[in-house]
């Protein structure tokens, strides 16, 4: 059976989250920094690879409302492209606009601080951590169920290589 680890990838954080390709449900892993490079961002993931014996990646795709490309979503292709480059894993992008949206209803809002009153900032990034790790199984979710349905997310190819197994029905589209 396939391992997958769900990753959103934001500018300060990863959340991650895990599931088996059978599964209707994902669960929220870890939250790990940003590095200042892809290759220690890579070297961080491998590690929860190993530990986890993933079989393949979905990272988050941050289209805007339109469906269009931004910077963002620029950033995170190129990051997942890299990611698969320098793994060999098989790494598909999936759409995750509203995940966040979708994690903060499930989390729900932070707790008070000690004094009753607005959180204090290490509650605020343990609550933003952890939306992000519930970000990750949402986009991983929403991949589980897309692939349920034959629309799997769509495979980040290395330079000069197709990914195999684009389509549905297991062949490449043309």
């Amino acid at each position: 059976m396939t391992r997958l680890l769900g990753v959103d990838l934001g500018t300060r954080r990863v959340g991650l989250a895990i599931a088996d390709e059978g599964d209707l449900r994902a669960r929220p892993l870890a939250t790990v920094p940003r590095r200042r490079s892809v290759d220690a961002d890579v070297a961080a993931l491998a590690r929860v690879v190993a530990a986890n014996a993933i079989d393949e990646l979905v990272v988050g795709l941050p289209l805007d409302m339109a469906g269009t490309e931004g910077a963002m979503a620029v950033e995170a292709r190129e990051w997942a492209l890299a990611v698969a480059q320098r793994t060999g894993l098989v790494v598909r992008l999936r759409d995750e606009r509203l995940t966040s949206h979708v994690a903060e209803a499930r989390v729900g809002a932070p707790g008070r601080g000690r004094a009753g009153g607005p959180p204090g900032p290490v509650r605020r990034a343990a609550h933003r951590a952890r939306i992000d790790r519930v970000a990750a199984a949402v986009i991983l979710e929403d991949e589980l169920e897309g692939r349920r349905i034959g629309r799997p997310g769509e495979p980040v190819a290395p330079r000069g290589g197709t990914a195999s197994g684009d389509g549905p029905t297991g062949q490449e589209e043309a």
